[in-house]
């Protein structure tokens, strides 16, 4: 599955993958974008000495749409528990550096890339591994680190979100940090900003968010109205009692037809006509 040299590979077609866990194999990367487009191959340059990878590779496709296709559904999605980066090959070779370079101190002795990655990265995409200054002889750290982001918006959210909270018991402090060529001048102003704006290439930077933990908020839809009730538990038609309306016909409503005239009910003697008395006979002359 590995690439030839960079230079005989199509670069536009070419995604590149960062922020991979040490699990993470060709093979799973080969599955995993090939549901974006058909995949030419894949590299994960490794250590001379361990034969690990080094948490990144290429994944070469078809054609510049595939590539595409797959930075938009494929960026930041989480692998081992980790999200990963995927852009453009050709782009991550440039300096995608739009001078959102976050500083954080008063850091704990504890706390690693990993973990600064993990806490940092739920702002917005990091261009590279945070970067925690250490001593060369013991490796220990001292005590500052750095983030550098693909926008400002994200770096200004970090801001304002973590500058003295605390990570491992220790409150940190998070600014921006100072450049490298001017003295006392920190970046995030208003010149390297519109820069940003500008550049066409942070555009594609902006964190996928289909797959993350919390899904975006939805407009509540109305709610349905409830559905009618089963034939059963409908109610019966109202029907008009006997003497109201139309006459009831014999045997309607349950009730037997009435006895003939002059006669009672069983067990009764016979009523009169109508239950009335009869009307006397005509006088005679």
């Amino acid at each position: 599955m590995a690439a030839g040299p960079i230079a005989e590979r199509n670069q536009d077609a070419t995604v590149y993958v960062g922020g991979l866990d040490e699990k993470v194999s060709e093979s799973l990367l080969w599955e995993l974008f090939v549901q974006a487009g058909p995949v030419v191959n894949v590299h994960m340059p490794k250590d001379r000495v361990s034969l690990n990878h080094q948490g990144y590779g290429f994944v070469e496709f078809i054609g510049e749409e595939d590539a595409d296709y797959a930075i938009r559904i494929l960026n930041m999605i989480k692998l081992y528990g980790k999200p990963v980066r995927v852009n453009k090959a050709s782009a991550h070779q440039k300096n995608l550096d739009v001078g959102a370079n976050v500083f954080i101190g008063n850091l704990d002795p504890e706390v690693d890339e990993k973990l600064l990655y993990d806490t940092f990265s739920a702002f917005g995409v990091i261009l590279q591994t945070p970067k925690i200054m250490r001593d060369p002889d013991s490796g220990n750290s001292k005590g500052f680190a750095f983030v550098n982001y693909a926008s400002f918006d994200s770096s200004d959210a970090c801001i304002e979100a973590m500058n003295g909270q605390y990570l491992c018991n220790r409150p940190i402090s998070v600014s921006y940090a100072f450049k490298k060529d001017a003295k006392g001048e920190r970046h995030g102003s208003a010149a390297e900003r519109l820069l940003a704006a500008q550049n066409p290439l942070t555009q594609s930077q902006m964190p996928h968010q289909i797959f993350a933990d919390a899904p975006p908020p939805s407009v509540m839809a109305p709610p349905m109205p409830p559905p009618p009730p089963p034939m059963s538990m409908q109610m019966p038609r109202m029907q008009m009692p006997p003497g109201m309306g139309m006459p009831p016909m014999p045997g309607q409503y349950g009730l037997p037809p009435p006895p003939p005239v002059g006669w009672g009910w069983p067990g009764m003697p016979p009523q009169p006509f109508g239950g009335f008395a009869p009307p006397p006979p005509p006088p005679s002359y």
